[in-house]
C-alpha cells in the first residue's frame, strides 16, 4: 500500500501509528478532514489480519466519519481509530491510559468514543488521560447509552422517506418489515408501533424476536423470508450489505429506511434500487443520531437540545431526495454530494477570508 499517494488521493490530513511496548497498545488513528471542526469518531478494537488491513480500515472508516458528520450538520471532521488486538483478551487499564495520552497529544484535532469491540469503561478509562473523549459513563455528564437516541433518529427518518415515497409521513397502517431487533431496532419499533404501523419482525435472536412479538403484536418470519414479505417499508437493522443481488430482486417494499451500516453490499446497489423504483434512505444520514447525540456532549450535555438535533435528520434526508431529484442521481450518490457540497461551501468561505485578508495587507 502505497500510503501517501492513497492518502492524497482521497485528500487525508493526517495518519498517526501509536504503540506502547508495556501495555501492547498498537493503534492507528487517521484524520480524514477537518474542514468542518475537529475530527470526531470511534474507537474499534479488532484482530486485524495485517497491519496494512487495520490502516485501510481506519482510513476508510475516517472518511465515512466525514460524511456521516457533515451529512447531519454537526461542525466535526471525521477521523477513527482502530486498535489491533482482541478485544475479549488483550485489553488493559495501560493500554487505553496510554492510548488516552496519545489524543491528547493531538490537542483536540481528533476526538474519539467507543465502537465495536470498544465500551464505555474503556472510553471512561481514556478520560482518566484526555478530555477529547465521548461516550463516556453518564456520571462524567455523558448521556449514556445512544441506542433510544439513534432509534429517535432512524424513525424520524423513516417519516421523511414515507412523505417522500407515499405523499404523507403517517405511518398508521403502513407495513414495516425490520431485520434484527437489537436495542436499536426494538425502540423504533415503540415508535412505529404508537404510531400505528403493522410491524414484520426477524431476528438470528429467537428471544429478541419474541419480545416484540409480545410488545407490539408483531409478526414473526424467518431471516431468509424478511426480504419477500408483503410490506411498505423494509428496516434493514442488523447487519450491513443486505440490498445486494440477491434480496434486490425479491423487495417488494416501495422504501429501504433503517438503522444498519453499510446497507448496500456496493454502490451498484443504490443504481439497482433506483431503477426499481425503491427509494434509499441512505444509511449515514438516518442512523446519525447517535452520533449527533455524543457530538452534543462537548458542549455539555443536554437531552432536549440533542432531541431536537436529532430530528433534522428528517430535514437532511428530505434535501437528499431534492438533490436526487435535482441531479438526476440515485439518493446514495445525493447523499455524498450534500456532505461535499457543505464542506465545499465553507473551504471557499475561508478561502475567500483569506484572499481578503491579504488584499487589505497588502494596501497599507
Amino acid at each position: 500500500m502505497r500510503i501517501f499517494d492513497y492518502m492524497e488521493t482521497y485528500d487525508y490530513e493526517q495518519l498517526v501509528i501509536c504503540q506502547d511496548k508495556q501495555s501492547g497498545l498498537k493503534a492507528i488513528i487517521a484524520i480524514h478532514d477537518t474542514t468542518l471542526g475537529p475530527a470526531l469518531g470511534g474507537t474499534r478494537m479488532w484482530t486485524y489480519e495485517s497491519e496494512e488491513a487495520a490502516i485501510e480500515d481506519a482510513l476508510r472508516l475516517a472518511k465515512g466519519m466525514t460524511y456521516k458528520n457533515a451529512a447531519a450538520g454537526l461542525n466535526l471532521g471525521g477521523g477513527k481509530t482502530v486498535i489491533i488486538g482482541d478485544p475479549k483478551k488483550d485489553k488493559n487499564e495501560a493500554m487505553f491510559r496510554a492510548f488516552g495520552r496519545y489524543i491528547q497529544g493531538l490537542n483536540g484535532r481528533y476526538i474519539t468514543a467507543e465502537d465495536v469491540g470498544t465500551t464505555v469503561q474503556d472510553m471512561d478509562i481514556i478520560h482518566e488521560e484526555t478530555d477529547y473523549v465521548t461516550g463516556i459513563s453518564p456520571a462524567f455528564g455523558s448521556s449514556g447509552n445512544p441506542s433510544p437516541v439513534t432509534a429517535y433518529g432512524v424513525y424520524k427518518g423513516i417519516k421523511a422517506a414515507a412523505k417522500e415515497m407515499f405523499g404523507s409521513d403517517m405511518l398508521d397502517g403502513k407495513t414495516i418489515a425490520i431485520q434484527g431487533v437489537g436495542s436499536v431496532a426494538f425502540t423504533l419499533c415503540e415508535y412505529l408501533h404508537k404510531e400505528g404501523a403493522s410491524l414484520i419482525v426477524t431476528d438470528i435472536n429467537k428471544e429478541a424476536v419474541n419480545r416484540a412479538v409480545e410488545a407490539f403484536g408483531a409478526k414473526a418470519v424467518d431471516p431468509d423470508d424478511i426480504y419477500s414479505v408483503d410490506c411498505d417499508i423494509y428496516a434493514p437493522c442488523a447487519l450491513g450489505a443486505t440490498i445486494n443481488d440477491d434480496t434486490i430482486p425479491k423487495l417488494k417494499a416501495k422504501v429501504v429506511a433503517g438503522a444498519a451500516n453499510n446497507q448496500l453490499q456496493e454502490a451498484k446497489h443504490g443504481d439497482e434500487l433506483q431503477h426499481r423504483g425503491i427509494l434509499y434512505a441512505p444509511d449515514f444520514v438516518i442512523n446519525a443520531g447517535g452520533v449527533i447525540n455524543i457530538a452534543d456532549e462537548l458542549n455539555g450535555y443536554n437531552k432536549e437540545r440533542a432531541l431536537k438535533r436529532v430530528e433534522t435528520i428528517y430535514d437532511n434526508l428530505t434535501k437528499v431526495f431534492e438533490i436526487a431529484k435535482r441531479d438526476h442521481i440515485p439518493t446514495y450518490m445525493a447523499a455524498d454530494r450534500m456532505a461535499e457540497e457543505r464542506i465545499e461551501s465553507l473551504r471557499q468561505s475561508r478561502s475567500q477570508f483569506l484572499q481578503n485578508g491579504q488584499h487589505i495587507l497588502s494596501r497599507r
